[in-house]
């Protein structure tokens, strides 16, 4: 979640407001493709590669036409571990989707607040206060209530949930010891390469064509979404503090509720809807709390979003 106290280069809040919602509705989109690709039968790696060598290469030739460097970096190894992290929440979430509806992988996701207030302790050397251990604990419940792991109803795939949420607080955690000291194409550049490599292997060993017009459109898109998503929050985060739009990220699961109902026929049932409100109740609070602390923080840190 971001947090920060850096003013934007215009303000222009409504704008960044619809922008950074756009974004979110297009990394819908990437999970929507995803699933559909998966469900129909194209193996995991091959679904991992498509989403970022599409991402890849619009990042290379804007990069030419702008004549920006990507490669020099001072930060290469955390570079590379943050896109290894990435890798491997992209990894676990697509593998999750290929057995779990929309709704409840994005509420086991937004989980990753919890784990980015634990993991700053041992990797920033951040102090995490009463406040914050009360609201993992609650957020934690969410995930119980979400999981049910007592009940016959719970599925092997949610821990491949909870891991990619893992993954994608560490892939955030390792942002912020990066912000400020790289520019958002490089990171891009990295994280998207070792995604690239990463699934070549596997992806180009065992490849399959889609069979029909939609998983076609979705083979095409899911790269286009991703870059295209990143480069809207860029935009929006130009154009107001990432205090005033963190809030809104939570729309997201509305939108991959409503994706997963309309697209496959996964309605949410009560227990998914209220677990995810008791997880989007305990992360807005943390994020409270950052922007209490942000406010009486001289420089604030960014951290981008990981999905």
């Amino acid at each position: 979640m971001a947090v920060s106290t850096v003013p934007p280069l215009a303000d222009r809040r409504l704008a960044a407001i619809l922008l950074s919602l756009v974004a979110l509705l297009i990394f819908t989109g990437v999970d929507t493709c995803a699933k559909w690709l998966v469900q129909a039968g194209l193996p995991i790696p091959q679904v991992v590669f498509t989403r970022y060598v599409g991402h890849l290469a619009l990042v290379l030739v804007l990069a030419f036409m702008a004549g920006e460097g990507l490669w020099r970096t001072e930060n290469r190894g955390t570079a590379l571990l943050r896109g290894g992290a990435l890798l491997a929440s992209t990894v676990t979430n697509f593998w999750a989707l290929s057995y779990l509806p929309l709704a409840t992988t994005a509420a086991i996701l937004f989980t990753s607040p919890l784990w980015v207030c634990l993991l700053s302790i041992p990797m920033l050397g951040e102090r995490v206060g009463p406040r914050r251990w009360m609201a993992i604990g609650v957020g934690f419940i969410g995930i119980l209530v979400v999981t049910r792991p007592l009940s016959g109803s719970a599925h092997w795939a949610m821990l491949l949930s909870l891991v990619a949420s893992v993954c994608v607080a560490l892939y955030s955690i390792l942002t912020r010891r990066l912000a400020g000291r790289e520019s958002t194409a490089t990171l891009q550049f990295y994280a998207a390469l070792i995604a690239t490599l990463g699934t070549a292997p596997l992806a180009l060993g065992d490849w399959h064509w889609p069979t029909d017009a939609p998983g076609w459109l979705a083979l095409a898109l899911i790269g286009v979404f991703g870059w295209g998503g990143h480069q809207l929050l860029t935009v929006a985060h130009r154009f107001a503090p990432a205090s005033v739009l963190a809030p809104f990220v939570y729309v997201q699961i509305v939108f991959m509720t409503a994706s997963g109902w309309i697209i496959f026929g996964d309605a949410p049932d009560g227990w998914v809807l209220a677990g995810a409100g008791i997880v989007v109740a305990s992360g807005f609070y943390i994020w409270l709390i950052e922007r209490q602390q942000a406010r009486r923080t001289p420089s604030a840190e960014v951290v981008e979003s990981a999905l």
